[in-house]
């Protein structure tokens, strides 16, 4: 258990910079040490108020420290509770998401609260712990909270993983859970400046195509890359390296039939896909109390064809069917919200996601 005190890592918030990896005196060494030695998260410390419950914050695709401006917001507002905010940062934050995996980010997510327990129980007992996602943090969410524990093993790149079973969380938050696929498919219906829609569909129809058939190399043993050349007209930045098998699971091409494990959002999924995902966390047992989901109203990435109000009616019903109540009624559409509430017009939709997740937060504490 390694920290490290800094006053002006993100944006000149101060806290402590911490190595997620278990004490040498513990006797239950991680599986995870050896792998990712270098996972931290920033714990913000902007007053001397003891924090025994925990907030554990996780962006999205490219996202990495202080990158989401919205959640200084929620660092000011918690400032005189007993909560403190851990910006964790994933071994695939920033440029690295094109070759990261929901699973990898679920076991790193899962070191990191195992870690925020061992170092906070000394302190103040057990404390709560609640996990938040922006956008395909969102992902991460749910997959912490849906998918069997421990997870199932990757046949290419888990050959000499050990199991880890996750820990249950008190409370999780999603915002912003959009559909990477919606998002991408909307691009290729309306094209860009620099190609048609038909050019754009031959573009994506060949990327797949292509990803399908090479999707690893060197005896299956190493991921392909989609080529710079194709991504960065699809959309993504022409700094980032895709993987054939990330982008597969972006795109979801045999969904809605058969969606890949990054497609949990899709509007065109059916009731019954929503019920094994959603209508899974009650039997998993990693949630202990509800879940908070917070859309954006003005999202960027959503198209126009996406009825929000009634998709979000529709997870709650695949949450809530058959036994406690795992939605919480403070979930929302927020009015004019942009995808991650950075535009300059972003005043009151931020205040509306603070005022929701310091009321959910309050009522986690309260249990």
């Amino acid at each position: 258990m390694e920290l490290k005190l800094l006053t002006s890592l993100a944006r000149g918030q101060p806290g402590v910079l911490h190595y997620c990896v278990r004490p040498p005196s513990s006797n239950q060494p991680s599986p995870l040490t050896t792998q990712t030695e270098t996972l931290v998260a920033f714990e913000y410390t902007r007053s001397h108020v003891p924090k025994p419950h925990t907030l554990v914050f996780v962006g999205g695709l490219g996202d990495s420290l202080g990158s989401v401006d919205y959640l200084n917001d929620v660092v000011r507002a918690l400032d005189p509770s007993q909560w403190s905010v851990f910006s964790l940062i994933l071994s695939c934050a920033g440029g690295g998401w094109g070759m990261g995996r929901l699973g990898k980010d679920i076991d790193e997510l899962s070191q990191c609260v195992s870690y925020i327990r061992e170092y906070k129980t000394p302190q103040f007992g057990a404390g709560k712990v609640v996990i938040m996602g922006h956008s395909t943090g969102s992902q991460d969410v749910m997959h912490y909270i849906n998918c069997p524990n421990p997870r199932p093993a990757h046949p290419v790149f888990d050959r000499n993983w050990k199991p880890i079973t996750r820990v249950p969380v008190d409370g999780a938050i999603m915002q912003a859970p959009v559909s990477d696929r919606e998002g991408i498919l909307w691009v290729v219906k309306c094209g860009t400046a620099r190609d048609s829609p038909s050019k754009m569909r031959e573009i994506y129809n060949k990327a797949v195509a292509d990803a399908r058939r090479a999707t690893y190399d060197d005896h299956d043993s190493v991921d392909t890359v989609v080529p710079l050349s194709v991504t960065s007209r699809i959309g993504y930045p022409p700094s980032a390296p895709v993987s054939s098998r990330r982008f597969l699971s972006l795109v979801s091409p045999d969904s809605p039939e058969n969606p890949s494990e990054d497609d949990l959002f899709s509007s065109d999924l059916s009731d019954e896909q929503f019920r094994g995902t959603f209508g899974m966390i009650r039997a998993r047992g990693l949630l202990k109390q509800k879940m908070l989901v917070l859309y954006s109203g003005r999202d960027q990435s959503v198209p126009p064809w996406v009825n929000k109000e009634a998709l979000l009616k529709r997870w709650q019903t695949a949450a809530d069917e058959g036994g406690r109540q795992i939605w919480d009624t403070r979930s929302m559409v927020i009015p004019n919200a942009s995808h991650a509430l950075s535009d300059s017009d972003q005043a009151e939709p931020r205040r509306i996601l603070v005022r929701q997740v310091t009321a959910y937060l309050n009522d986690i504490q309260r249990g």
